[in-house]
């Protein structure tokens, strides 16, 4: 049976997921089709890195900004940065996914943001998690991730390190019943 395909959802990772990189981890999954799959990671803040920061890295004034962090987007291309956002915003490489979020990775989006004219609500990462062809969707049928839809307060209401806690008690988890190890039958 082939797996749906899970835009717009988030991934959380099992405990004993066996990478330590994804280890309570929370994606937003942007992109996943027979190609294969994109997602940001949203539960590890970049420490000593804000977004003010990163825009005066890039030249753009962050006129007054209040700071907030820059996430571990993933471990694929960790210097590519992406604003992950409400889909009130439309920039030049604006992707809009599922029509519960958009993610844009040019610095118009920054541009915007800073001079209050961006998405009413964003969080900005460095780097993505991405999977090659039918490589999401043999994890999946394995023990190590667990999928829903959530809620988009995931992203933009829940602080980074209560995010894995969040997404399974929003979907109805009780993380103190989940095991590291899978039985057979």
């Amino acid at each position: 049976m082939e797996a749906p395909y899970l835009s717009g959802q988030f991934l959380l990772a099992m405990p004993g997921i066996g990478d330590p990189r994804f280890e309570r981890s929370v994606i937003a999954l942007c992109a996943h089709d027979p190609a294969g799959a994109f997602g940001i990671c949203l539960h590890e803040e970049i420490e000593g890195l804000t977004v003010p920061d990163l825009m005066r890295q890039l030249d753009v004034d962050p006129r007054g900004l209040e700071p907030r962090p820059v996430l571990l987007g993933g471990p694929v291309e960790p210097q590519r940065g992406f604003v992950l956002h409400s889909p009130d915003y439309a920039g030049q490489d604006t992707r809009f996914v599922a029509g519960r979020w958009a993610i844009t990775g040019t610095r118009d989006v920054l541009e915007a943001i800073a001079k209050a004219q961006g998405p009413s609500r964003w969080v900005v990462a460095l780097g993505y998690a991405g999977w090659g062809e039918g490589q999401l969707d043999r994890e999946l049928c394995e023990i190590g991730w667990f999928s829903t839809p959530g809620s988009t307060a995931l992203i933009f209401e829940t602080e980074a390190a209560e995010r894995w806690r969040r997404g399974f008690r929003d979907a109805g988890v009780d993380i103190a019943m989940l095991a590291a190890d899978a039985g057979r039958a």
